[in-house]
């Protein structure tokens, strides 16, 4: 039998270690989530979202361990309370929502006929889930997928192991019936095979772009349903007209928070040549204060990353960079605990171009590439040349501007003057190699239902 083992970034040592399921095992778990559903799907919308927010409710009980595990599974500073605030929020709005949500479309109910269109669970939700936000991306899925009276299971990332047991907890306290969530430790082989065998209503995903190709690969053929957010490379903007001090705060937290490891974190931005020299300066000036170190340390602001193979791929991008002409602004000299290993120190470049990785290619890391544009149009055209189309970010006094840069942006959300955030009450989507799908808001119950049409006619 395969064994998982997490390692933890804060010392090298084996954290946590768990058997994988076979895929019998596996298939017996499927076989009873199917049977528990079926209840499940007939218990009344106001008990389901009852449980769900109880289980949350639980959840939110331990945010203190929570928050201290997630620092040993993968290396986010204590000092950020973990991320019950964010999976508060976003399942609240989804619990709030769910009878509007959920609602059949009346197209007619007379003396003739009645006519409507009623939306029904898919049946057995696959959520897997990634290590950066282990609970706040599987709350977008699993929130919606059970209040419709889906059963659920969780694939937690091998890096963040413990959050699927937690998750699994905090749903049986709150009066989830056994069978409806559970949390499955599988190989991605397993995963694949089940997803071959139409084991699944609907799949999500989230994770690279290789391992989402792998999940609709897995899928095709079996006409089953899949979300797929697979990374960005998301772009900052700042114009002339911009409120230069809250940019530089506003997008270098974009890019640095997490050590980067946020999908949607600043990656690349462009600065209007007004502000350009201004703008280098405060964000180095802010990067340099950050204080890498153990995560469990309430002092430390920058965390190792979860790796030492991730922080290995950004030292890649940076040399590259520097070697192609590209300039590093951050003396790594500030930053003793840079072991060359999992904690990585802080970079800004500048004199970088887009044949560069590090300005193409996904980071995940404390790294933030800076560009002078001269006006909107060499902005767009920027922020428009990559594979990747999650979030964008503008920084403007001129919201009509920000919305018509945005509607020019091949990406899935636009902001101006915040970044990396989820609205819960807004579709979470993306395009190009971003994936697919939508989360949150009324659309996240779509994925997880399907549309079932009644036209019943009256004799007589």
């Amino acid at each position: 039998m395969d064994t998982i083992r997490l390692v933890s970034p804060v010392d090298g040592s084996v954290y946590a270690e768990r058997p994988a399921s076979s895929l019998e095992a596996a298939r017996e778990a499927l076989a009873k989530a199917r049977a528990a559903q079926v209840a499940w799907a007939a218990t009344p919308l106001e008990a389901r979202v009852a449980a769900v927010r109880a289980g949350i409710a639980a959840l939110g009980e331990k945010r203190a361990l929570l928050a201290e595990e997630l620092a040993w599974q993968m290396g986010r500073p204590i000092r950020y309370g973990g991320e019950m605030g964010g999976v508060e929020e976003r399942a609240s709005h989804m619990a709030a929502i769910a009878a509007d949500a959920l609602a059949p479309e009346t197209i007619e109910d007379g003396p003739r006929a009645r006519r409507m269109i009623a939306r029904e669970p898919v049946g057995t939700v696959l959520v897997v889930a990634p290590w950066n936000y282990p609970y706040l991306t599987a709350i977008n899925t699993i929130v919606p997928a059970l209040i419709a009276g889906n059963a659920v299971v969780l694939k937690a990332a091998s890096q963040t192991l413990l959050t699927g047991e937690r998750l699994a907890e905090a749903m049986r306290a709150g009066g989830v019936p056994d069978g409806v969530f559970q949390s499955l430790v599988l190989a991605h082989e397993t995963t694949e095979a089940l997803i071959r065998a139409r084991a699944f209503g609907f799949v999500n995903f989230t994770g690279s772009v290789g391992g989402g190709r792998a999940i609709e690969s897995a899928a095709a053929g079996t006409f089953t349903g899949t979300g797929l957010e697979l990374g960005g490379k998301d772009p900052g903007y700042v114009r002339a007209d911009a409120d230069l001090e809250a940019a530089i705060d506003g997008l270098m937290d974009g890019a640095m928070f997490n050590s980067g490891q946020c999908c949607c974190g600043i990656e690349r931005i462009y600065v209007h040549a007004r502000h350009y020299d201004a703008f280098v300066e405060g964000a180095v000036a802010w990067a340099s204060k950050l204080r890498l170190g153990n995560p469990l340390d309430p002092e430390t602001t920058l965390g190792p990353m979860a790796h030492r193979r991730f922080a290995a791929l950004v030292r890649e991008q940076v040399a590259e960079a520097v070697a192609a002409g590209a300039r590093a602004l951050v003396d790594p000299a500030l930053f003793p605990a840079d072991d060359g290993g999992a904690y990585l120190a802080p970079q800004v470049l500048v004199g970088v171009d887009h044949g560069m990785r590090v300005m193409r290619e996904e980071s995940f890391g404390p790294v933030v590439g800076i560009m002078k544009v001269a006006d909107d149009e060499e902005a767009i055209a920027l922020m428009n040349d990559s594979d990747f189309g999650l979030t964008a970010s503008i920084w403007t006094s001129d919201l009509d501007a920000a919305a018509a840069i945005g509607a020019r942006l091949e990406t899935g959300t636009v902001f101006m003057n915040r970044c990396d955030y989820l609205d819960p009450a807004l579709c979470w989507t993306g395009c190009k190699d971003t994936g697919r799908g939508a989360a949150l808001s009324r659309l996240g119950y779509l994925s997880v239902t399907r549309p079932k049409s009644f036209h019943l006619r009256r004799l007589g």
